[in-house]
């Protein structure tokens, strides 16, 4: 249940950990320059490693935001410019980019944003639109262009990620850098859903939580440790049946006051699935915790065996699995 991130030019650093501690998965974290022939050994190394065959991923979304642009990787667009072109023109670019993603061994792409940000906010959104991450002002035509996202990815063999559930277009500051980031308008039947119910009726393979506040569904918790948002909105009114995922639950100014190994479990509590960490060192405290506390927990030990069901599911729609 836990992916751990590694530098995508020397992810042959992870390789103990991987074996060590049975990871579910690898986030390649970075920029790179190299060619595909350069890249793809280092992975191929990282799976040679694992007990059962690795979820690789990296955020290969576009603009500012991607990980490879070696040669073997054309520059994309910003999903802004992406989400002004004819459906056609993005499917054929998402297409042919997770193409050269699954030449090299990537499994899953932490992508696409399904986020909405308010024209009037714009660039006043700190994480996705001072960077045009997100495809649209509308969620009508966002929730297009996830539809035109999802399958062009999946068929060419990438599983994708719908980000940042239940939506960060509307915060003002960014979750890496704050624990002040707050969506206080967000409700169970905000119009923002939209991009992410069409990403799940498109059959995503995966859903990455927030790490901001949603004071209308939940007072208490972060999304990412909401039971009422991760189960009760996402799992149950939505109806998402595959794998959700957390945002980076090591580095990021939101969980300062959280143990490492406390936010894997509250993660998990909350019905998460796999939990995503930039910081190597965080693969220790995580396991230990997750394996602590279903040890003497049998509910959680319950919900911990159903979220390695929903992984090893994803597992097997990437084509990692024999069985």
């Amino acid at each position: 249940m836990l992916m751990i991130g590694t530098a995508v030019d020397d992810p042959g650093d992870l390789g103990d950990t991987v074996a060590k501690y049975h990871l579910g998965g690898v986030f390649l974290h970075g920029r790179s320059t190299r060619t595909a022939g350069q890249l793809r050994p280092g992975i191929a190394a990282l799976q040679q490693r694992a007990s059962l065959p690795l979820l690789i991923s990296l955020d290969q979304e576009g603009g500012n935001v991607q990980t490879l642009k070696g040669p073997d990787f054309p520059r994309l667009p910003s999903a802004q410019t992406l989400g002004a072109d004819p459906a056609a023109t993005l499917r054929d670019t998402t297409a042919d980019s997770a193409r050269r993603l699954a030449g090299i061994g990537v499994t899953m792409n932490l992508a696409p944003v399904a986020d909405t940000v308010p024209a009037v906010l714009g660039e006043r959104n700190p994480p996705i639109g001072y960077w045009h991450r997100q495809f649209g002002s509308d969620p009508a035509k966002v929730a297009a262009s996830i539809r035109t996202v999802v399958p062009a990815s999946q068929d060419a063999g990438v599983l994708t990620v719908l980000k940042h559930f239940p939506g960060l277009g509307r915060v003002t500051v960014n979750t890496d850098t704050s624990a002040d980031a707050a969506d206080n308008m967000a409700t169970a039947n905000d119009p923002y859903l939209g991009p992410f119910s069409a990403g799940i009726e498109a059959g995503s393979a995966a859903v990455m939580m927030s790490s901001a506040r949603y004071p209308r569904l939940d007072p208490d918790a972060i999304a990412a440790f909401s039971a009422p948002i991760v189960t009760g909105l996402l799992r149950e009114r939505l109806g998402f049946p595959g794998l959700i995922m957390s945002d980076d639950l090591g580095a990021a100014t939101a969980l300062d006051a959280v143990p490492a190994g406390q936010r894997a479990v509250r993660f998990v509590a909350a019905g998460g699935d796999m939990a995503l960490t930039i910081r190597p060192a965080d693969a220790a405290p995580m396991s230990a915790a997750l394996a602590e506390k279903a040890g003497r927990d049998p509910a959680f030990g319950a919900r911990l065996t159903d979220a390695a069901r929903h992984v090893l599911v994803a597992k097997q729609r990437a084509g990692l699995l024999s069985c």
